[in-house]
């Protein structure tokens, strides 16, 4: 289920989706007022519209429902200067409107100064939402529009509409991506600049500013959602695996904690200790990001004759996977040493063989697996750029399937390797990469280093063997191997 965010709790949202409005009678009443019903917030797409239409228009659709609906306009305040004989460019359209028997197309009833006249309609429409696009709107408008209790939405189409946008006071922003139909929003420097994809405009515009983000621009399902609510999907995005970096995951946890930590009744010290704790950690996503990959990872478990590893574990001396066809049992072999780069006054000979539960990442496809999306990571775990990128295609050999939420702008937006299969592992012999602190081998001292490793290919060759004996009715063996 899909986390409720802030934006869905203050406009009542069951549902974190918002109906593009479609200037010009594509969005009807009865459209607006069923995404209302479904829990979504419907839009009426305004801007050609007249005072009188748009009156008429909020009323068909609060006949149909009480809930929240949004109403759009055009920012700009006077209108282009049109073309002397609109007929070629009505002629040209002309074809379409006949097929789908419909009148003949005419140019929409404006003029200039009709923004003051249709946003006084606004006003008094009862809408719970108000958006725009094509630019900034004075403070004074937008302080008026929020004292009717309004919701407020600017479109932006880079970083820096969308500052802007902020700065004249705006609830909200929607970031609108290259992707998205219809007209371009872009009112800041060329329109080429505007030609940002919705899933690399989002997390940038996420960053920059403090206001919610809402995604417009290709998000066509439930992929599409998630990919732009996760919080992972972000951080992959923004140069994190999630294993050994999580600088950009930590940022948006704390981000995310922050409003809430502030808000405890505690004295403000306490308070300034725990964030500035957290604010200390560039790992502290990786706990949260471990038990999002289980949780994710469990409900996989249990498949019959599944193939696909389940979990990866190792506890200093053995390095251990579950495969999903093969219920409870572990198919173990000796943990390796990392291979990397060691913390000052450390090195090989104090480094203990592969330990630990972060594995989970590489199983969900994060972690080694994701390298090529953090090529920073290569200062931290050793390599190069070049090797980061190679280990994530390489682990496209041994994998079942493709992420829709964990993309990587360096392989153009290409889903991280995910599924790791044991038939494709043994048949390649590509095992899976592994990037991970090192431990010192005496207890108490603590991490000494990070670097890459590799399971052992027994733990691979044994499972294989159990799921062949399985297929065959000869059973698994009743305990570990």
């Amino acid at each position: 289920m899909l986390r409720e965010t802030p934006l869905m709790q203050r406009l009542g949202l069951k549902h974190p989706i918002i109906q593009a409005p479609m200037a010009g009678g594509g969005d009807t009443p009865e459209l607006v007022a069923a995404v209302c019903e479904a829990g979504g917030l419907g839009c009426i797409g305004a801007a050609y519209s007249t005072p009188d239409q748009i009156h008429a228009l909020a009323q068909e659709v609060r006949k149909r429902t009480s809930a929240p609906f949004g109403i759009n306009l055009f920012a700009t305040l006077e209108l282009p200067e049109l073309p002397a004989d609109p007929g070629p460019s009505l002629a040209g359209v002309a074809p379409f409107y006949a097929e789908l028997d419909l009148p003949p197309p005419s140019l929409p009833p404006m003029k200039s100064g009709q923004f003051a006249e249709q946003l006084a309609a606004v006003l008094e429409s009862g809408a719970a939402a108000f958006s725009f696009t094509f630019g900034t709107l004075p403070a004074a408008t937008i302080d008026a529009i929020k004292r009717r209790g309004m919701f407020v939405m600017g479109t932006a189409t880079t970083v820096d509409e969308a500052l802007d946008l902020q700065r004249a006071g705006v609830d909200a922003v929607i970031a609108q991506g290259s992707e998205a139909g219809g007209h371009r929003g872009t009112f800041r420097g060329e329109f080429e600049a505007g030609l940002i994809g919705t899933m690399a405009l989002v997390p940038q515009t996420a960053d920059a500013i403090s206001l919610p983000v809402v995604a417009s621009g290709g998000i066509m399902d439930g992929r599409g959602v998630a990919a732009a609510l996760a919080l992972g999907a972000q951080a992959v995005q923004m140069g994190d695996e999630c294993h050994n970096r999580n600088r950009a995951a930590s940022a948006l946890l704390i981000k995310a904690l922050a409003p809430e930590i502030a808000g405890l009744d505690l004295a403000a010290a306490e308070r300034s200790r725990i964030l500035a704790f957290a604010a200390s950690n560039e790992h502290l996503f990786l706990n949260v990001g471990m038990a999002a990959c289980k949780a994710a990872m469990d409900p996989a478990h249990g498949v019959p004759h599944s193939t696909l590893v389940t979990a990866m574990a190792r506890n200093g001396t053995e390095f251990g996977i579950r495969v999903s066809g093969l219920g409870e049992q572990w198919f173990t072999g000796p943990a390796g040493t990392p291979q990397g780069l060691y913390f000052p006054g450390f090195g090989p000979g104090d480094a203990n063989p592969d330990i630990g539960d972060s594995a989970i990442t590489e199983t969900a496809g994060l972690g080694g697996f994701a390298m090529g999306g953090a090529p920073a990571v290569v200062q931290f775990v050793g390599g190069t750029p070049a090797d980061a990128l190679a280990y994530t295609r390489l682990m496209y050999e041994i994998t079942l399937a493709e992420s829709t939420a964990y993309r990587l702008p360096t392989l153009d937006f290409r889903g991280t390797p995910t599924g790791i299969d044991v038939r494709l592992v043994v048949q390649t012999g590509i095992l899976p990469q592994i990037d991970t602190g090192m431990a010192h081998r005496e207890a108490g001292i603590g991490q000494v280093g990070a670097g890459l490793v590799k399971p052992p290919r027994v733990c691979f060759d044994r499972a294989l063997e159990a799921l062949v004996r399985a297929r065959a009715g000869a059973g698994a063996g009743s305990g570990p191997r």
